[in-house]
């Protein structure tokens, strides 16, 4: 029988390799801008075009490389940061697996140039699908270039399941930002499609944060700081009274190399206890540093992720930590001792004694009885006097003599709501017309009559159906409705923020949405939708660009995800009392619906029960 395993080529391999590594184009902007940082460049810029799937460009002012090492550079597990496996538990670096430059190549057409200060002239390679096109001497600046074109031009599969284009760049920009955070010592710029995004000059840390999330957040920002012999922590959390509805603005950072954990997340929400708003998430940036032998970077290609040695004794230090800044900042609830008392309690004569306080009841009260049927009844002016009455004086079966008669209809007072008068069964009984009235039940469902039965509706999930189809024909007949704002909004969003929103800006317009865009993360918002409150404005753009960011649902449907969208965060929601007015519009649009069953996300928006399925409850 014939042998049947074979080595893959090494170009099949490469393609096969960079599946994990280069997911996306913002990958690609991740490996070459930390490959930058590693060569102690301290001006990096890049460059986009298409959201990095025509060019992506990376250059620096680092010590660039030699001839040798330029070609070497493309080799799948050549490095210059490891030799053996010890240095794995030294690391110090931000790459080391050698695999990024030959990943990038394998699925693109790449162009290199890079020179050495000692050298007069440089090296210029040319690399399409891992093979060697070209390589030259070239007259180039010191440092290293990278450009990057076509990216998955000979993996069209990969290519395809690309988001779009707002959503890459969004990536790309994340990306970006999150070595610009732990690297304030270096200047960074980000053009994107011949428009600047950043332009980061050189400064502290705090100044760095403000420059990528705007001037404004700099009064949101508490520091914090703890040094201990196992880890060292250092940066800026959130005051809760900034949080917000989405995660946007979270990022923990190990060795100046940014992860996901959470496990450190929940350690930090729970030095937060008791001082944010239901739902809302503060900000953080935090940054440890740990003895590279104490955790382990290489569990992941992306290294996003990291296992600690100790997570227990990290998860104690942050929580104390966050604990103790949100105290020494006056942002927890105190107790101020030197506050004089208000209330001033004379001392006693010296011939006054003590006194038990008095209470005056009446005796044989009765709770039930017809209004001034207890007028006649004795008081008791002392505690001693009371007596417990007799129960007898509270039975039912027969009304006591002056007792209001019974009325023909029962009323019933239920928490939290008005007091009704609900129809006697007996009426319909009889024959008579019952009341049709809609009723709200816990705030979240609303009963309603029908011929066969009882008819149960989710308030919210039926407004989410009324308000999406009719974005949906606003949006098929261009014609939107829109409440003019007596004073212009003026909202700052953060840079992949106002990328998306940008890209989404014509479709928010036939919502109702009147939006222009002033430049750098800002926003003028000049008319809203009808249904949408004023100050609720920044959340619900949050909310939209937060799941837009997670799922990039742009390219197919896009029209039918942001109307689903805005309908659900603009319905009422489970919890808000509603007028018989109210319910009654809602029932009548729910039913004016093309698909009236179900809410756009198909949960059921009703339920109905027979007369027939009630009275087999009663009659088990």
């Amino acid at each position: 029988m014939p042998d049947i395993i074979n080595l893959l080529p090494d170009s099949v391999a490469n393609q096969i390799a960079a599946g994990e590594v280069i997911q996306r184009p913002a990958s690609v902007v991740k490996e070459l801008v930390e490959n930058a940082v590693d060569a102690g460049a301290d001006e990096i810029i890049v460059v986009i075009k298409d959201a990095g799937k025509t060019l992506i460009q990376v250059t620096d002012n680092g010590k660039g490389m030699s001839t040798t090492d330029a070609r070497m550079s493309f080799e799948r597990h050549a490095t210059s940061k490891i030799n053996q496996a010890s240095d794995l538990f030294a690391l110090r670096t931000k790459g080391f697996r050698g695999e990024a430059l030959a990943s990038i190549a394998a699925i693109a057409h790449v162009e290199l140039k890079t020179r050495q200060e000692s050298d007069a002239v440089g090296t210029f390679i040319v690399i399409e699908g891992s093979e060697v096109k070209k390589q030259e001497a070239v007259a180039c600046a010191k440092g290293t270039s990278f450009f990057v074109k076509n990216l998955f031009y000979n993996v069209p599969a990969r290519r395809n399941f690309l988001k779009s284009d707002s959503a890459e760049t969004s990536a790309i920009i994340d990306e970006f930002e999150r070595v610009a955070l732990t690297h304030p010592e270096v200047s960074f710029t980000l053009i994107n499609n011949n428009s600047e995004v950043h332009r980061l000059e050189k400064s502290g840390l705090r100044q760095r944060i403000v420059a990528i999330l705007g001037k404004g957040s700099n009064e949101k920002l508490v520091p914090v700081e703890e040094a201990t012999d196992y880890v060292k922590i250092k940066g800026f959390i959130g005051k809760p009274e900034f949080a917000r509805k989405t995660k946007g603005e979270q990022f923990f950072f190990i060795n100046n190399r940014f992860i996901k954990n959470a496990y450190l997340n929940h350690a930090l929400i729970r030095a937060y206890d008791q001082l944010l708003a239901p739902d809302t998430h503060p900000a953080y940036f935090i940054y440890f540093d740990i003895p590279p032998h104490a955790i382990d970077i290489n569990i992941h290609p992306t290294k996003t992720e990291v296992k600690f040695e100790d997570e227990k004794t990290i998860y104690a230090i942050l929580r104390s930590t966050i604990k103790r800044s949100l105290g020494i900042y006056n942002i927890t609830p105190t107790i101020d001792f030197d506050t004089e008392a208000t209330v001033q309690i004379n001392p006693l004569r010296s011939d006054e004694s003590v006194k038990a306080p008095s209470i005056r009841l009446k005796e044989g009260y009765n709770p039930f009885a017809a209004p001034g049927a207890n007028a006649d009844l004795k008081r008791h002016n002392t505690i001693d006097d009371w007596q417990i009455p007799d129960p007898s004086a509270f039975k039912t079966d027969h009304p006591a003599k002056g007792a209001a008669p019974l009325p023909n209809q029962t009323a019933f007072l239920l928490p939290d709501e008005p007091q009704e008068t609900i129809e006697s069964s007996l009426d319909e009984l009889s024959g008579e017309p019952i009341k049709k009235t809609p009723y709200q039940l816990h705030k979240s469902y609303i009963l309603g009559h029908i011929k066969t039965g009882l008819i149960i509706i989710d308030q919210q999930s039926a407004h989410e159906r009324i308000l999406y189809e009719k974005y949906i024909r606003q949006m098929a007949h261009h014609q939107s409705y829109s409440q003019q704002l007596l004073f212009p909004l003026v909202l700052n969003f953060s840079s992949n923020e106002a990328e998306l929103l940008n890209g989404i800006l014509p479709d928010l317009h036939a919502l109702g949405f009147e939006i222009e865009s002033l430049g750098k993360g800002t926003f003028g918002v000049n008319g809203i939708p009808p249904e949408l409150k004023e100050n609720e404005v920044q959340i619900s753009l949050d909310k939209m660009l937060n799941e837009l960011r997670q799922q990039g649902e742009l390219r197919t449907g896009k029209k039918e995800f942001l109307a689903r969208l805005l309908a659900r965060n603009m319905s009422v929601k489970a919890g808000e009392k509603l007028t018989e007015e109210e319910m009654q519009h809602i029932i009548d649009e729910l039913f004016a619906c093309e698909l009236p069953y179900h809410s756009p996300g198909g949960k059921p928006t009703l339920i109905t029960f027979t007369l027939e399925e009630l009275a087999k409850r009663f009659r088990k």
